[in-house]
This record gives C-alpha cells, sequence and structure tokens, in this order.
C-alpha cells in the first residue's frame, strides 16, 4: 500500500506519502471546548487547531511547514506550565527538549523524515531511565540524584524514531509495590496525579501520569508499564486509548522493574492510531531482556498494517466473559456498553456470552482486583514479591551516585523520611498501610524456592489454559465450538486485566463512553500471546464504529478543579 502511495505521489519519502495519503482521507476538526473551564483550554496555534489533535495530523502540518517541531514542542511546555499544578502528571521536564526538537527540524529541511513520531513530543514514565540531566526515581526522593548507566531499551528506540522526550510522567510511587493501601497516582516527588474528567477522583494507577498527560492534551503519545492493570486500569479511568503488550515484546531493560514474569511496557493514545504509532516505535529484542529472546515470541513488521475499520465488523464474533466479570458490571456502565454492542451487532457482528473456567478460583466473588487471592502457592503476589525483591536490588546495584542500593536501604529511607515518605501507618495520609508491601518483599529474600515456582506455574496455567484461551473456545448450547475473534470486557474492577497480566498476555483499551458520574467508560479487547496485531484490528474497527454512532471520545471537562485531596476518592 505504502510502495503504491510513494509512486503515486513523487518526491515524497515513503513517510511522507502515508501522512498526506492519511490526511486527505479527514480534514481535521477540532472538538469543541465550549464547556471547559478557561485555564484548560488549549487555543489554536498559528490558526492550528490542536486540540484533540491527532499524530497524522500532526504530521502533516509539520511536513507542509505550517508548524515545526520547536513551536509544538514549546506550545506543549507552555501547556505543562499552565494546567500541571491541577494535574500534577509531570513529574519533571527535559531541559534539552528545545535543542533536540531543533536537530529533528533540521533533520526534516533537508528531507529526512524517520517515520510517525518524528519530531512528536511524548512523555515516558518516571520508572523509565534517561541518561540525560533528567531524573529517574519512581516518583520516590530516595533515587534523587541518582545516575543511571544508560538509557532504559525503549528511550533508546524512542530516540531513535525521532521522538522528543520532553518530561518524565508522574506515578504510583514504586509503580503501587509499597503498599497494600496507598493513594493511587500518588508520588512523594510528583504529588497527586488528578483525573481531568474529576479531579476530586482517582486517575487509577500505576501510570497515573502518562495517561492523564494524553487526555489532557499535554501530549499526543506517552509511555507506561504494566505489571497488573497499571496500563489498562488508567486508560479506562481517563479516557484514552491504552495498548498493554504480551511480556516480552517489549523490553523492560533500564526499567525500574516490579515482576519479570508480567511486567510490559505500553502506549497512551488518543486513538487507536496513535497508540500503535507508539507501540510500533517500542517494539524490538534486546540482549539485556531475555524475555525478548525466546523462541516463541513473535513480532509483527508493522502493526499499522492491522488498522481497519468498522466495514470488518461483519462477522466478527467476540465475546463476553460473564461469570464475576459482565455480572458484576454497573448498570451505568452496561448502558453505556450495550449502545456499541448494538452497533457492532447492526454492523453485522455477533456477541456471545462466554466465561473464565478459572473465574471461581481466580477472580474474587466481588469482582474486585486482589493480586493476594489464594493462598501463598497459588497467590499472584507471592510471585511479585519475589521477583520484585530480586529486580529492584539489581536495577538499584547499576546505579551511581546513591547509597540506595536495596530493598532495605528504600525501607530506611523512607523511615528516616517518613513525613514525605510515608514509612508507617498514619505518617502520610497517601499511604495509609505505610510500607507494608515492602517489608514483604525483604521476608522473601528474594529466593525462587517450590512456593514460588508452584505459583507461577498454577497462575499461569489457571489464567491461560482455563481462562483466556478456553474462554476465546466458546462452546454453544448444541455443544459446537466457536472460535471467537477476541473477548470484550467493562473491566473498571480490574478482573480481567489481572488475568491477563497473570497470563502475560495483550489487552487493548478503547473509551466508548460517560458512566452516570461523568467519568470515562473504556472497552478491553483481550486474546491469547502475540495476538496484538488481532487486537489492533479489532478495535480499530469498534472504534471507528463508536466514532460514528457516539462520536469522538468524550474529552475531559475538568470537574472540581480546585481539588487537593489525598487520599484520592
Amino acid at each position: 500500500m505504502l510502495q503504491a502511495l510513494k509512486a503515486s505521489l513523487p518526491g515524497l519519502n515513503l513517510f511522507e506519502a502515508y501522512i498526506r495519503a492519511m490526511h486527505s482521507k479527514r480534514i481535521w476538526d477540532s472538538p469543541s471546548q465550549d464547556d471547559v473551564p478557561q485555564i484548560f483550554r488549549l487555543n489554536s496555534f498559528k490558526s492550528l487547531a490542536l486540540y484533540e489533535i491527532t499524530i497524522d495530523n500532526l504530521q502533516h502540518f509539520l511536513s507542509d511547514g505550517r508548524l515545526t517541531s520547536v513551536e509544538y514542542v514549546q506550545f506543549c511546555l507552555d501547556r505543562i506550565h499552565r494546567v500541571d499544578e491541577y494535574l500534577e502528571t509531570v513529574i519533571e521536564v527535559n531541559p534539552d527538549a528545545l535543542e533536540i526538537a531543533a536537530t529533528l527540524d533540521d533533520e526534516r529541511r533537508r528531507g529526512t523524515v524517520r517515520g510517525a513520531l518524528h519530531g512528536v513530543p511524548v512523555l515516558v514514565k518516571d520508572n523509565m531511565a534517561t541518561r540525560n540531566q533528567m531524573q529517574t526515581t519512581a516518583g520516590s526522593w530516595a533515587l534523587l540524584g541518582s545516575i543511571v548507566p544508560r538509557d532504559a531499551f525503549i528511550v533508546s528506540l524512542l530516540r531513535q524514531a525521532g521522538a522528543i522526550i520532553i518530561g518524565h510522567a508522574n506515578m504510583s510511587e514504586w509503580a503501587s509495590v509499597r503498599s497494600k493501601r496507598y493513594s493511587t497516582g500518588y508520588s512523594p516527588r510528583g504529588g497527586q496525579v488528578r483525573n481531568p474528567y474529576n479531579l476530586s477522583c482517582s486517575p487509577f494507577g500505576s501510570s497515573s501520569g502518562p495517561a492523564v498527560a494524553v487526555s489532557a492534551n499535554i501530549v499526543p503519545l506517552s509511555f507506561g508499564t504494566e505489571t497488573d492493570t497499571s496500563i489498562i486500569g488508567p486508560a479506562m479511568q481517563n479516557g484514552v486509548v491504552g495498548i498493554k503488550p504480551t511480556v516480552g515484546l517489549t523490553s523492560r531493560s533500564g526499567v525500574i522493574p516490579i515482576s519479570e514474569n508480567m511486567d510490559t511496557v505500553g502506549s497512551f493514545g488518543r486513538t487507536v492510531t496513535d497508540a500503535v504509532h507508539g507501540l510500533n516505535s517500542i517494539v524490538g529484542a534486546d540482549e539485556r531482556d531475555q524475555f525478548t529472546l525466546t523462541p516463541s515470541r513473535h513480532q509483527e513488521a508493522d502493526y499499522t498494517a492491522f488498522l481497519s475499520s468498522k466495514e470488518i465488523l461483519k462477522g466478527a464474533k467476540f465475546g463476553l466473559p460473564w461469570r464475576r466479570c459482565w455480572e458484576l458490571v454497573a448498570s451505568d456502565q452496561k448502558e453505556v456498553a450495550s449502545r456499541v454492542f448494538a452497533a457492532i451487532t447492526q454492523a453485522g457482528g455477533e456477541i456471545f456470552h462466554t466465561d473464565f473456567p478459572c473465574a471461581e478460583d481466580r477472580i474474587s466473588s466481588d469482582g474486585n482486583w486482589d493480586w493476594e487471592l489464594g493462598e501463598p502457592t497459588r497467590s499472584e503476589f507471592t510471585v511479585v514479591k519475589v521477583d520484585a525483591y530480586n529486580g529492584i536490588n539489581a536495577y538499584l546495584s547499576e546505579l551511581s551516585g546513591t547509597r540506595i542500593k536495596t530493598v532495605e536501604d528504600i525501607i530506611a529511607y523512607n523511615i528516616e523520611n517518613r513525613g514525605t515518605e510515608g514509612a508507617g501507618p498514619g505518617d502520610h495520609p497517601a499511604f495509609p498501610s505505610g510500607q507494608d508491601n515492602l517489608h514483604e518483599l525483604v521476608q522473601t529474600g528474594g529466593e525462587k524456592d517450590e512456593t514460588y515456582h508452584h505459583a507461577l506455574r498454577y497462575i499461569q496455567n489457571k489464567s491461560r489454559d482455563e481462562g483466556i484461551d478456553a474462554a476465546l473456545k466458546h462452546t454453544t448450547k448444541d455443544g459446537s465450538t466457536i472460535e471467537l475473534d477476541a473477548l470484550l470486557l467493562c473491566d473498571r474492577k480490574g478482573a480481567g486485566q489481572q488475568l491477563a497480566a497473570q497470563a502475560g498476555y495483550p489487552i487493548v483499551c478503547i473509551p466508548i463512553g460517560l458512566d452516570a458520574a461523568g467519568l470515562p467508560v473504556g472497552l478491553s479487547l483481550q486474546h491469547s500471546a502475540w495476538k496484538e496485531g488481532v487486537l489492533i484490528k479489532w478495535a480499530s474497527a469498534i472504534e471507528d464504529l463508536v466514532n460514528e454512532v457516539v462520536g469522538w471520545r468524550p474529552t475531559p471537562k475538568y470537574r472540581m478543579h480546585l481539588s487537593k485531596n489525598v487520599p484520592i476518592h
């Protein structure tokens, strides 16, 4: 397709031809901001409507000279300075961002465009190492001043792709592993990330800052990490698209870890296409991450090749996992989803009730996320505690310029600074239970004993063979088996995300409307390992249908915009 475009548009490089063709299909029409408080409104720039701008349309403006990367980076930095005191999404800005933008503008003027992210400003979560003037701290004061040995692998790929990392995004401190009870999206160094739909409500976590920054039009694209619910949860809660890849599709080296068995790096965008551009830029094998070198690993050449439209929904078959999932979804969220399902059916698709056979065993009776569910030999947290202890210690061992070298050192630092870091119950409202999880990590000693190995085998078998894979093979009332194209969940409680985390399987989430309280409702699509292309195909088709039936994603209204409550509701 792209080669044909290049032939029809001589004089353009391959990517510019793609951008020209995409822009010809749709003239950018920015949504209304009439009901947005003045302080949060995004003004046009040089008569260009940049509110809710997509990456393809941004590239069109950059390619035809109406906008430069320097100008757009400055525009985004000004946005940060204007609204981030309210939202607290950005923990630090990159002092080199404008210089990098100027270099990439020069490349463009000389005829070199590296790809979809050339000259595009992005944010990375504060647990992704950047070997530059910025800090990498996981939201903790303990790592302030530490020096990383190198860029995280995905950061190096972003730089190669021409992305401009304009800052680090705020997050739940230590990616939510430090405490059993905590204010999600809070870090001592960055403060409390706020949900842009209602600033008194939870942004979810731990990739809170990356999700909110995209939703609030601070940047068009950002990158987060997920162990269990940390990309898809914030994407749902903040009305954006989130892609959580299969474990091993994206490298975790240089990322402050939680679990080698569950951690993954993914993208946030306001459209599926934008999030896919992000995914394309960070996939790749890495010698420092053995999970990216396994023989079973499968990476597509270009994930944008799977982008589709609503026409392909004819004949599609989707499953709704019912027990302990859809049966427990709130009625107002079901109402939003039912409109989408009716449109899918009208487009020729089919919707089936299915089940995770492991539901009663692996999902709590109220449907809520719980990584401590089950006895130690059957608990996800058994695996997480050991992996986190070993992984964090290994990461810290490579740092210079700091005395923090072990999890024990983190605990000691928090005790020394309990007023800000919340070492014990009652020390800080953001950490009602103190740092109880960190103590449990230390108690494991990082030993991968028989309990650990049994728990790992158990959760993987249940979530794969008796979970997602089984639900995709739906048995009808007449006994025949239907291979479903994807599982659809309205998963604010997190049960479906937790199964995908334990399995190491991918998820794509798209916004589909608002609940009765005016908060976003997300629809997540799940499948087996390495099926990102399949999920992108169906997610983009459903997004196209939703845009026609419901309209563009519901944009933030910034209600309760003076809220500074901690803990968050």
